[in-house]
């Protein structure tokens, strides 16, 4: 995904299959409970995931993991949250937001791949407070020290999930060495 060669189907294919290992370990131990399903020849036990679980990606990029979150876990219900960063600044502004009810007793699984200086997270993390949303776990493919410092001293009760933590940020805010932008790489937009 790193290399600056990778076209965007195969920088879509490597995002899909590191979100799968990402959404397993988010959600390892959410509870699960016992069924009995009828194969074409007999009956086979098997577990069904029990916790209600409701998957938040942060638009644009974030849809880049929501199938690969939804094939672990198809039953999930699925929300939205538009954030639109202006280049100069780095501060985010909401252009959109769509959640499902009652997220009090759900586990809200909140996908952003990159985690860059943490002020989407806290944007995204608010809304979902307003929403009542307790349970959160964000998921993320890069993050960057300055990105966790300011989720973990917001939201200290937010568990992220992130296979790395990049050096640090450059002067406009992007993740070094990072994957450059995930959207307009995802998308074939740069």
């Amino acid at each position: 995904m790193r290399d600056a060669r990778t076209p965007p189907d195969r920088f879509r294919r490597a995002a899909r299959r590191i979100s799968v290992l990402l959404a397993a370990e988010a959600l390892r131990d959410v509870s699960s409970h016992a069924v009995t399903i009828e194969t074409p020849l007999g009956s086979a036990a098997g577990r069904v995931a029990g916790d209600d679980l409701v998957v938040v990606p942060v638009l644009r990029a974030g849809l880049g993991m929501l199938d690969a979150v939804l094939e672990l876990a198809p039953r999930a219900r699925v929300g939205y949250v538009g954030l639109r960063r202006d280049e100069l600044t780095a501060v985010p502004s909401q252009y959109y937001a769509k959640l499902p009810p009652d997220l009090g007793n759900t586990l809200v699984m909140l996908i952003d791949p990159m985690l860059a200086t943490g002020g989407s997270a806290v944007a995204a993390l608010d809304v979902l407070a307003r929403a009542n949303a307790k349970t959160i776990r964000m998921v993320c493919i890069v993050a960057a020290p300055e990105g966790i410092e300011t989720v973990t001293r917001h939201a200290p009760h937010v568990d992220i999930f992130t296979p790395v933590i990049d050096q640090a940020l450059d002067a406009d805010k992007f993740i070094v060495p990072g994957l450059g932008d995930f959207g307009d790489r995802l998308y074939g937009t740069s």
